[in-house]
């Protein structure tokens, strides 16, 4: 008798959706609000299907701050977080106090954009699953394109003529404060996702190869920036080169731009009661080079478990959860987050929600990563002096050919310096 209660309690262990022993998982997925709850949703649902427990960690709602404490965590090989919420570029920083999860995720890994398990694949190490994605987008006034008879821009150079015409005419007609594009142009993070676009777009590279090999200072690059250049003060105001998003969006949800880039949570914004452009505004894909093809760097979200976590298996379990087709499309309908996962952009449940779907699944298809992943903890170094040489250019304080040669010097004595994985991942230093 005993036998046989001893093979009924191994058979209830194995189990699906039963543990031999409840844990508790914690995890910093948001700060505050609307955000928080429907990450709480998600892990209390994983934890009543699993029989573990979830414990939410407050987080800083700064980027940066939330860096720094993740990073102070990790170096103390504290056990507090199991999980943990990382920004897109943030992979190839914490890579080496980051779990594995290519075994987890092999059956599930194809199922995601291939250029986000690239962004998260750190040294031949799968150390984060993409949660929930961001790219850049062109917003459009479409009653100034029909009223000029001008159709949306495929290229940069039509941008720049249907913005300098639409200007002119509207400035004429009294719209005197119009211009005719707004972007991200301070010396920041947001300039190195802009001026990504604009390289890859003309088949400049982007900045860093995914195998550590630097290409910047190269004549397609070159005249990226300087066709930016060139709109500072002809159809982008010149305090653009202060701008970051929301300025960008407060000139252009006043109704004083033509075209801007920015990210999608500026359309619901944009479309709220009470704004002057409600109804009159378009999404498309970003402009390309005459002979390029359109780019959009990627944002979002990823999940991660801490190599320090005391529950490897059931926090590898909790993201897992959380990152599935199932939850990412609870997640799209409640909270308006754009999943990771290209089938779901053909959902028609999805597709009769939000209006940014189908625009965002051509975007996805082309969009490129910051090189995170390449440089690992030289990322923000790297992006800073992309930024800044970039701005130089921009602002009229050198060109573009000479502010790209000094940057490649910069970053090659960066490489000589850092311990870049992707250089250690190809087996050799270029």
């Amino acid at each position: 008798m005993r036998r046989g209660w001893r093979i009924a309690l191994v058979a209830l262990a194995l189990a699906p959706g039963v543990v031999a022993q409840a844990a508790t998982i914690s995890i910093s997925c948001s700060a505050v609000g609307r955000e928080l709850e429907i990450c709480r949703e998600g892990a209390e649902a994983w934890a009543k299907e699993t029989g573990h427990t979830v414990r939410l960690v407050s987080t800083p709602n700064s980027a940066s701050e939330r860096l720094a404490l993740y990073q102070q965590l990790l170096a103390a090989r504290a056990p507090d977080l199991d999980v943990l919420q990382i920004d897109i570029v943030w992979p190839g920083i914490l890579a080496g106090h980051l779990v594995d999860l290519s075994a987890n995720a092999a059956a599930l890994r194809s199922a995601f954009f291939p250029e986000l398990i690239r962004n998260d694949t750190v040294g031949g190490r799968l150390v984060a699953l993409p949660w929930f994605v961001n790219v850049g987008l062109l917003y459009y006034r479409s009653d100034l394109l029909e009223r000029h008879g001008r159709p949306i821009p495929r290229t940069w150079k039509e941008l720049t003529d249907t913005a300098t015409r639409i200007q002119r005419a509207e400035r004429a007609a009294g719209t005197t404060r119009l211009w005719g594009f707004v972007w991200q142009g301070r010396a920041y993070e947001g300039l190195t996702c802009d001026a990504l676009e604009w390289l890859a777009s003309h088949g400049g590279g982007t900045i860093v190869g995914a195998d550590g090999h630097i290409s910047v200072d190269n004549p397609r690059a070159a005249a990226a920036i300087s066709l930016a250049a060139s709109w500072v003060r002809r159809i982008s105001p010149e305090g653009v080169l202060n701008y970051a998003e929301e300025e960008s969006r407060g000139v252009f949800q006043s109704g004083l731009a033509v075209f801007m880039r920015n990210w999608p949570y500026a359309w619901s914004l944009l479309q709220s009661p009470g704004s002057p452009v409600r109804g009159k505004v378009g999404i498309a894909m970003l402009p390309a080079a005459a002979d390029g093809r359109p780019a959009a760097t990627l944002g979002g979200a990823q999940l991660a478990v801490s190599r320090y976590s005391r529950n490897r298996e059931a926090a590898a379990s909790l993201v897992l959860y959380l990152v599935s087709r199932a939850e990412q499309k609870r997640r799209a309908l409640v909270g308006g987050y754009h999943p990771t996962i290209p089938a779901l952009y053909d959902d028609p449940e999805l597709l009769r929600t939000s209006p940014l779907f189908g625009t965002l699944r051509d975007a996805l298809d082309g969009a490129v990563a910051r090189p995170s992943s390449a440089v690992g903890a030289d990322y923000n170094r790297v992006s800073y002096a992309f930024a800044n040489a970039v701005h130089t250019v921009l602002a009229g304080q050198s060109d573009a050919e000479s502010s790209l040669r000094a940057l490649e010097r910069r970053l090659r004595r960066l490489k000589r310096r850092g311990n870049w994985p992707a250089v250690h991942a190809a087996g050799a230093s270029r």
